[in-house]
């Protein structure tokens, strides 16, 4: 199997409330939606953020609900601590709740974290070792 990921989707509780974080507040533009079932948001070459009813999403896929905060972290990369100061001002702007403010880190780096309207933790991270090439490669 080819190592890829084409489709991140978060089980939403409330689809419109989602869109209106998303795209609304953070102005990420539409690739395409149904209404109230499912929004889809191309974030980079290749790559789509859908939000998706949780309800639907659960009983598709066969599983439980999860718990209150749900186990995954979305990472943000940017260029500079300036750049990541930027980007969780814009976050608390369109509404997400700041749950760690931008700190240097121990392994180097600087990053903070923002949990969307469904306490999906996004981290906003600078990390002066972590580079991607023009072919899209990762470079650590």
């Amino acid at each position: 199997m080819q190592p890829r990921v084409d489709f991140i989707s978060l089980g939403v509780r409330s689809v419109p409330a989602s869109r209106a974080f998303y795209v609304d507040g953070l102005g990420w533009p539409v690739h395409k939606e149904v209404p109230g079932d499912v929004v889809f948001i191309q974030v980079n070459h290749g790559l789509v953020l859908s939000l998706w009813d949780a309800g639907q999403m659960q009983a598709e896929a066969g599983v439980s609900a999860p718990g209150p905060v749900p186990s995954i972290t979305l990472s943000h990369n940017l260029g500079s601590t300036e750049e990541v100061d930027q980007v969780m001002a814009e976050a608390a702007a369109a509404g997400a709740a700041v749950v760690a403010e931008p700190v240097t880190q121990p392994w180097g780096g600087y990053s903070g974290y923002f949990a969307d309207p469904d306490g999906f933790r996004w981290e906003v991270a600078y990390n002066p070792t972590w580079a991607v090439d023009d072919a899209g490669t990762v470079t650590v």
